[in-house]
């Protein structure tokens, strides 16, 4: 079974799934609230941003892709 990284690495439930154990290990380790809570936002900052990185190439290459399909359609000049 092959899996789809780049769909996982965009989803929510994914990260919030490694915040939730993150968040346990800290729990486990005594780490004090404040400094979870600075774990916790700085795991989500970088999900979002790896989530905006992949979904923004994502899009760029099925425009792309759009775009040289549309082109193939014209006719040529001679």
């Amino acid at each position: 079974m092959k899996i789809d990284w780049i769909q996982k690495l965009t989803s929510r439930k994914f990260w919030a799934a490694i915040v939730a154990v993150i968040t346990c290990v800290c729990v486990i380790f005594g780490v004090d609230e404040l400094t979870t809570e600075q774990v916790t936002a700085l795991v989500m900052a970088v999900g979002a941003l790896i989530a905006y990185i992949l979904g923004e190439g994502f899009v760029d290459a099925q425009r792309a892709k759009k775009e040289d399909n549309k082109d193939a359609d014209l006719p040529r000049k001679k």
